[in-house]
């Protein structure tokens, strides 16, 4: 079976290259000359974990090859999945543009069977367009060519793609005859060898389920989110309310988490563009309006915090802040919709100073960050404290579970650390020196922390 990939951005690559790892011959294709250049050379253009050696192998087995030629990659393949970008339009919805051209390309160069699969992200009814658009070219050639369109959504999660993809919990397939499902059966069925986890349905449910997961993960961090308000509120924990509600197998854990709000390339997309589909419908989509809003204000939320703290400290202006993580969430370079970037100009339009580190994304953050006497770019932790006012976590990079806290503390300048993702103890913080700041918690002053201890102390003697 020879797959054809057409798009080498997130999703496209990270299929090839699995694809091509379980042993099928893989093409890549892509009309950017210069990126099909770098992946010849062996240079990814992006950070995930695990792709640029299955990548580098797979090449030099000749198993996964790249190329912009449809006229040589077409006429060969017998799977063509479409992963080209489908961008946010002005008016919230899903831009087809590249779905229509290369899909025209593909009935250009379509020489024998083929099933047409839609990887990308998708409004129902892009596969019967895709099937018109083919349909369409070769009527242009005057030739009859049998194809099929098949709607395959993705589910990889930045930062585990490989993993997600290797070892898929499920792969929706949207289908209308048995001769496509057959043919996707085979392809998937090495992946499938301890369990199957493969689910046909129609071409619609399919292409409406992964709008489907994405809002409903979505909704769910915007539940949190908003539930972390109240918590501040009322002196409720929000972490231990996640527990408590977590342990309920009806709800379960996974993305319950308050934090600064969510980003990438997926979520704020999808959320957009299924509102856009509900409304087209004349429905009510009060509840994805819902979602997107509350996640636009939890982005500020970090930085108000940060601001309120200040106006007890002579105020923002002059001030350094020293921000951890700038990627929308770890193990990825993905710089798209990320709370940070919200954080960073709020701080530099309030006359913040503000010194900047992530492990990975920083070259893609110094493309959106513009050059300022108020940044910083730092090489690790302890320069992004040094002489720092306060630090604040906005990527939950492991490397910074364990930090040296004490140390960080000798090199600011003063106390307080602003918790964008909750992963520290606040009697912890408190304890090592710290004013600590988090979400859905109650603040934790390193000063306090001593007067209690004092009096619990001093009580404890007097009984």
């Amino acid at each position: 079976m020879e797959i054809l990939i057409i798009g080498t951005g997130y999703v496209g690559l990270v299929t090839g290259a699995c694809f091509a790892e379980m042993g099928y011959h893989v093409t890549c294709l892509d009309i950017n000359e210069e990126k099909i250049k770098q992946l010849q050379a062996g240079i990814i253009p992006i950070f995930e974990p695990g792709l640029e050696e299955i990548v580098k192998r797979c090449s030099q087995s000749k198993r996964l090859t790249f190329t912009t030629s449809y006229k040589e990659a077409v006429p060969k393949a017998t799977v063509c999945m479409l992963a080209v970008d489908t961008p946010m339009s002005e008016t919230g919805e899903c831009n087809l543009r590249s779905i229509t051209a290369a899909a025209s390309s593909i009935g250009e160069h379509l020489q024998n069977y083929t099933v047409i699969i839609n990887k990308s992200t998708v409004p129902v009814g892009t596969a019967e367009f895709v099937r018109k658009t083919i349909t369409k070219a070769l009527e242009k050639r005057e030739v009859s060519i049998p194809f099929d369109v098949v709607s395959n959504p993705e589910f990889l999660k930045e930062g585990s793609a490989v993993a997600d993809f290797m070892r898929p919990d499920r792969v929706i397939v949207g289908c209308d005859n048995e001769k496509a499902a057959a043919l996707m059966h085979d392809l998937y069925k090495p992946f499938m060898l301890s369990q199957e986890r493969l689910y046909f349905m129609d071409i619609a449910s399919a292409e409406m389920t992964k709008y489907a997961a994405n809002a409903m993960l979505a909704t769910r961090i915007s539940f949190m989110n908003s539930l972390s308000l109240l918590c501040e509120k009322t002196g409720a924990d929000i972490t231990e309310v996640r527990r408590g509600i977590g342990s309920d197998k009806r709800i379960g854990l996974a993305f319950l988490w308050a934090g600064a709000g969510f980003g990438g390339s997926c979520f704020p997309k999808d959320l957009q563009a299924l509102q856009s589909m509900i409304r087209s419908n004349d429905l009510d989509s009060s509840l994805i309006d819902a979602v997107i809003k509350i996640n636009a204000r939890q982005k500020e939320l970090l930085f108000e915090k940060i601001q309120s703290y200040f106006e007890d400290h002579g105020g923002l202006r002059g001030k350094t802040i020293g921000i951890l993580g700038l990627s929308f969430k770890p193990d990825t370079d993905d710089m798209r919709e990320a709370a940070s970037l919200v954080l960073i100009t709020r701080l530099l339009q309030h006359g913040a100073h503000v010194r900047l580190f992530d492990p990975v994304a920083m070259p893609n953050a110094k493309k959106l960050i513009p050059e300022s006497s108020q940044v910083t770019w730092c090489e690790n932790e302890q320069e992004v404290a040094k002489g720092a006012d306060a630090l604040a976590l906005v990527t939950e990079w492991k490397q910074f579970r364990l930090i040296d806290y004490k140390a960080l503390l000798q090199e600011m300048q003063g106390n307080s650390f602003f918790d964008g993702r909750n992963q520290y103890d606040p009697e912890m913080m408190a304890k090592t020196g710290f004013d600590y700041i988090s979400i859905g918690r109650a603040p934790a002053y390193h000063a306090l922390y001593n007067e209690f201890k004092w009096i619990e102390k001093n009580v404890t003697a007097d009984a």
